[in-house]
C-alpha cells in the first residue's frame, strides 16, 4: 500500500481521544512510508490526521471541494492541494490515489464515504481494503449493522468480508494488508446474484 485515503470528521470533539488517535494514525501511516490522502481541510480530524503525516516526514495530497476550498479552511501545508468541483469528484479522486481505505471517527460525510468505498468495492469499481479503525468502541454498532444486513441475506456472502475492522491502527493496517480482493458483482453471474 503506497497511499491510504482517510475518512475522517472536519469537527473537534470535546473528548480529546479523537484528535491524538487522528494525529496517531497520519503519524504511523507515515512511519511505514504509506502516503496520506484526505479531505485537505485543516480543521477537526482531518487536521490531525494531515499534521500528524507532515509531522513524521510523510507524503500528505488533500483533495478539497472548491466551496469549502474558498471558506478559508484548506490546508494549504499539505504537500499536494487538489481543487476539486464537487464531493462526486472528491470521492472519485480518493479512489484514483489510493490503494484502500481508512476510516476514523466521524459524522454524516465520513458515513457517506464510507458506504461508498464500501458500494463500489462490491460492485467491482476498485478492489482495494475498506478499513474501518474501531476505537473507543466507537462503531460497534456499524459494525453490528454491517453484520446484521449480511445475516438478513441484503449482502452477499462472498461480499461479507470486504469491511475490515480493527481497534488499533496498527492492527488494521495489517489486517488491510492481509485482505484478499472478492469477487464483484460486475463479473458475477445472474444466478449468483
Amino acid at each position: 500500500m503506497k497511499r491510504l485515503a482517510v475518512y475522517c470528521g472536519s469537527a473537534t470533539p470535546e473528548d480529546p481521544r479523537y484528535m491524538e488517535l487522528a494525529a496517531q494514525v497520519g503519524k504511523a501511516l507515515a512511519e511505514r512510508g504509506i502516503g496520506t490522502v484526505y479531505g485537505g481541510g485543516r480543521l477537526g480530524l482531518m487536521g490531525a490526521v494531515a499534521k500528524g503525516a507532515l509531522d513524521a516526514g510523510g507524503e500528505v495530497i488533500g483533495v478539497i471541494p472548491e466551496a469549502l476550498a474558498n471558506s478559508e479552511v484548506a490546508n494549504h501545508d499539505c504537500n499536494e492541494l487538489i481543487t476539486v468541483s464537487g464531493m462526486h469528484e472528491r470521492k472519485q479522486r480518493f479512489t484514483d490515489l489510493s490503494d484502500g481505505f481508512v476510516t476514523l471517527p466521524g459524522g454524516v460525510g465520513t458515513m457517506d464515504e464510507l458506504w461508498e468505498a464500501m458500494s463500489w468495492a462490491q460492485l467491482g469499481y476498485h478492489s482495494d481494503p475498506v478499513g474501518l479503525l474501531n476505537a473507543f468502541g466507537f462503531y460497534d454498532e456499524l459494525i453490528a449493522f454491517n453484520q446484521r444486513m449480511s445475516d438478513v441475506g441484503f449482502v452477499r456472502p462472498v461480499h461479507s468480508g470486504i469491511l475490515v475492522h480493527a481497534q488499533t491502527i496498527d492492527d488494521l493496517i495489517e489486517k488491510m494488508k492481509a485482505y484478499e480482493p472478492h469477487t464483484p458483482i460486475f463479473r458475477m453471474k445472474a444466478d449468483d446474484l
